[in-house]
């Protein structure tokens, strides 16, 4: 009975912070643990991500549209004297999405979101793998396991997007290896 009085008055905050003690999955070795687990929780955070951006353009277009129904009624300023961020004609990080109500708004939201998913899920995995492979097998974790993890991942993230030249290969391992360097030089401060 205790048990179930304690499932009944767990908050969302108590859920949150049980992911840090426990493991989701147990598939047989560490090594596996991790990336399974750094894939699901980078993979959710990326699909929240993901529609809140998408919800944010639709909110400010919303409020964009109205200004220009407002500005134009009232005939303050003409609607060809409009710049791009105020007449709509941006462009979206979603590009099947054109703020309509339908279905292929829908599908393209669901189509883009489960994309950055996967894109999310795997940068954490890969990064989550690597440490802990270059972990084991120098003995040592520290800033150089960082900055190689982090540069293979980033290269890694930069083959995924779409249209990728070789600067934003290289530019991207090597913001990768400096975030992931400086993240694990502030671990011990905070």
């Amino acid at each position: 009975m205790s048990r179930n009085r304690d499932l009944e008055t767990r908050t969302l905050l108590d859920e949150l912070r049980s992911f840090d003690k426990g493991c989701l999955f147990d598939l047989g070795h560490p090594f596996l643990n991790r990336v399974a687990e750094s894939f699901v929780k980078a993979a959710g955070i990326g699909a929240i991500q993901a529609v809140s951006r998408e919800a944010y353009f639709a909110a400010v277009e919303g409020v964009i549209d109205h200004f220009i129904a407002f500005v134009t009624r009232t005939r303050v300023v003409d609607s060809g004297g409009l710049p791009p961020e105020i007449s709509g004609s941006k462009k979206h990080r979603f590009p099947g999405l054109k703020g309509e109500t339908n279905s292929k708004s829908l599908e393209a939201l669901v189509k883009n979101t489960g994309k950055e998913s996967v894109q999310w899920g795997l940068a954490a995995g890969m990064y989550s793998g690597l440490t802990y492979g270059l972990k084991e097998a120098r003995g040592t974790h520290d800033w150089k396991n960082s900055a190689v993890a982090g540069a293979i991942t980033g290269m890694a993230l930069a083959l995924t997007s779409d249209g990728s030249s070789h600067e934003q290969i290289v530019q991207s391992a090597i913001t990768g290896a400096a975030i992931s360097t400086t993240a694990n030089l502030l671990a011990g401060i905070f």
